[in-house]
């Protein structure tokens, strides 16, 4: 079968479309036959930082979905080795695909839905009224995240880098879509959703009224600098919260409910999946490259 291989051969990275043999499931494993494969800054991650998921050479990617050999689709977001044509993923950490659910939109939203879905409802519950800050509101996550707290009735004020990307946000539900230039007169937010990281932790806090909340779920430009604590206090005793997604879903069960209601949203038709870009496996540099540029919007998935 095609992967896709991270390898360093002393000097930078670099990813390599190979043969390799099909993978061999194990106990409690399934083998799936890709269908679509999600892409995401952690895996640009994991091939340029030494410790940060497989050594090199591995193949990448920890999201994809398809069907197995019987036709059960299953879909995940913690997987491993998922740049590839077949995988051997741990049902414990696979979810069933529900009908009226297509395989594509499935892996497009499993990650970034499943993060939007929390951050709305257990970071920080938005109640009605709610003034809410979404930082790259044209992404996966933020267009994800727009049109949740839009349905818990928050007043949402997203950021975005380009026209073209701030009209995808007011397409959403936006109330307001803004560049990152004129954070500087925002205020009064009740929660900052900032998967920005070190470009936009400082304005995020500024703006926050009291009792607010900052919740950093991405570094898409770096992790923050260290905070000194004074400073929630001196801001109006505020709150600050790394999450990440692994302690919303650290249980099988956790993970299929979470799961279940994000695709009966949109089931429902209550929640628009935008699929940004297609690439085909063997374009995976190419995808990585246009990720980490931010020339893209939505979702961007690799087609085996």
């Amino acid at each position: 079968m095609k992967a896709v291989r991270f390898e360093r051969k002393g000097g930078p990275e670099v990813l390599e479309y190979v043969d390799v043999a099909d993978p061999t499931p194990g106990e409690g494993q399934a083998l799936v036959n890709v269908e679509a494969i999600g892409v995401n800054y952690r895996d640009i991650h994991e091939r340029e930082r030494d410790g940060y998921g497989a050594a090199a050479p591995a193949i990448i990617g920890t999201e994809a979905g398809g069907t197995t050999d019987d036709g059960e689709r299953l879909v995940w977001a913690h997987g491993t080795a998922s740049y590839a044509e077949k995988v051997a993923v741990d049902r414990g950490k696979a979810v069933p695909i529900p009908d009226g659910v297509p395989t594509d939109v499935a892996v497009a939203a499993i990650l970034q839905g499943m993060t939007a879905y929390y951050l709305a409802h257990e970071s920080y519950p938005i109640q009605k009224g709610d003034r809410v800050l979404v930082h790259a509101a044209a992404g996966g996550v933020g267009l994800l995240l727009t049109q949740i707290a839009k349905l818990r009735g928050g007043y949402v004020i997203g950021t975005a880098s380009t026209d073209e990307k701030r009209e995808l946000a007011r397409g959403a539900g936006a109330d307001e879509a803004i560049g990152y230039d004129e954070l500087e007169g925002v205020r009064d937010i009740a929660v900052v959703y900032d998967g920005v990281g070190k470009t936009t932790f400082d304005d995020g806090l500024n703006a926050l009224r009291p009792l607010g909340h900052m919740i950093i779920y991405g570094a898409a430009s770096a992790e923050p600098d260290p905070v000194d604590v004074r400073r929630l206090m001196s801001g109006g005793s505020l709150y600050v919260q790394r999450p990440t997604l692994a302690t919303y879903t650290r249980t099988p069960e956790l993970l299929r409910d979470l799961a279940g209601k994000l695709f009966a949203l949109i089931a429902e038709g209550k929640l628009d999946v935008r699929i940004g870009q297609r690439y085909q496996l063997a374009e995976a540099r190419q995808a990585h490259e246009d990720l980490a540029a931010r020339r893209t919007t939505g979702k961007l998935l690799l087609v085996p």
